[in-house]
């Protein structure tokens, strides 16, 4: 897959996490996929990345990413700059993520400070 399709795939899982729909983002996750959050702690698996999403959207019902710009290297890394928004400022704001797609499907989600 290229550059094109990776970004697709990137925007795709952004999509799923806007609407707060975990079953979507389970069909586009890897077997081994990984969250990474801004502190570098790591969540592995898909099943232990799903439940972490339910309770971050039962926590956060309002959150969402707005990109402004998202770069794929032609090898399945993918480069995003925006901003989140949410009623907890903690949440809010300059955001940066990077991704890893593998065949269509997203196997790293990390998010960082801009």
């Amino acid at each position: 897959m290229g550059a094109a399709e990776d970004e697709a795939s990137v925007r795709a899982f952004n999509e799923a996490i806007n609407a707060r729909d975990p079953e979507r983002l389970g069909l586009m996750m890897t077997d081994d996929h990984r969250f990474v959050d801004p502190a570098g702690a790591v969540v592995e698996g898909r099943e232990a990345c799903l439940d972490a999403w339910r309770g971050f959207f039962a926590s956060f019902p309002d959150y969402r990413n707005v990109f402004a710009e998202v770069t794929g290297d032609g090898d399945g890394g993918v480069e995003v700059v925006g901003r989140s928004e949410c009623s907890d400022p903690r949440l809010a704001g300059p955001a940066r993520w990077h991704a890893e797609a593998r065949l269509g499907r997203i196997a790293t989600w990390q998010v960082g400070d801009a």
